[in-house]
């Protein structure tokens, strides 16, 4: 090899290896400190493009997540509601027909109603009362609530109400809002729309039920399937610290392996002055 004081290519070719091996420990140390072995764009184009497609998914069913949960809170809030008007309901029913016995005398049949009415209104109480952030799902103020079913929106899951309020035009509860008696034929009579009643608000329990477990086995499934993507993310992107902590230990000492070569090249130029002596 030439001796030369103005070209050192034992100099420059250590140089580019300590410049490489520099670069390496740089790169080994950003992902020991993120814990990604693709942190953004330049470290592998393809790859991040993929894994920010996956967290935009995470994202979306994090406000599915949400919706579902509003949805099952406001059917619960309207089943324990309604789970209460049943037993009111069966309530009635036993004091209705108490006092349409023929036999009962005028000031028992009164009181029998007078207990009647108390729990009528208290049926319109828990009615006025079944809400859930501003939905109502008894009272005939909300036709439907729908909640998220997939990432993008396109794809919803719908609740019907149930129409739990007291008068002629509901569909489950037949007695009017101000339903009374005097005599034991007017007692009989609404015994005999308490019997419907109630097989009508049973039958609204039942698909109130159902679509409640319907909304909590599919949050269960968005729940599993975000952690399914959470990890797809992290091997696609994630870094093994294990094998990065004992790539950057073999850098450290090859970067100061590399340091000592690039001073013995430079060095070797002073060999020309033993020329000259």
């Amino acid at each position: 090899m030439t001796l030369s004081v103005n070209t050192n290519a034992g100099a420059m070719i250590a140089l580019q290896n300590l410049n490489k091996t520099n670069m390496q420990l740089e790169e080994s140390q950003s992902r020991i400190n993120t814990g990604l072995e693709v942190a953004g764009a330049k470290d592998n184009g393809g790859i991040y493009a993929i894994a920010q497609r996956m967290r935009s998914q995470v994202s979306g069913y994090g406000a599915v997540t949400d919706s579902l949960n509003r949805a099952v809170s406001a059917v619960d809030v309207a089943l324990a509601a309604g789970e209460a008007i049943s037993d009111l309901i069966i309530e009635m029913k036993e004091k209705a027909l108490a006092a349409a016995d023929t036999s009962l005398d005028t000031a028992s049949r009164t009181a029998l109603n007078a207990d009647f009415t108390a729990l009528r209104d208290q049926i319109k109480t828990i009615v006025a009362n079944a809400e859930f952030n501003g939905t109502n799902l008894l009272n005939n103020s909300t036709a439907q609530i729908t909640a998220l079913a997939n990432a993008d929106g396109s794809n919803t899951i719908t609740v019907q109400d149930e129409n739990f309020a007291l008068g002629a035009g509901s569909a489950l509860i037949t007695i009017a809002s101000n339903a009374s008696y005097a005599t034991a034929t007017q007692a009989d009579n609404i015994a005999s729309q308490l019997g419907t009643s109630l097989d009508n608000v049973n039958a609204a329990l039942a698909r109130l039920g159902t679509q409640s477990k319907a909304l909590g086995i599919h949050t269960t499934f968005v729940s599993k399937l975000t952690d399914a993507l959470e990890t797809g993310i992290g091997n696609l992107v994630d870094a093994d610290l294990a094998k990065e902590s004992a790539r950057l230990q073999s850098l450290q000492v090859k970067q100061q392996l590399g340091i000592q070569a690039l001073g013995i090249a430079n060095q070797r130029p002073q060999a020309i002055l033993s020329f000259f002596q």
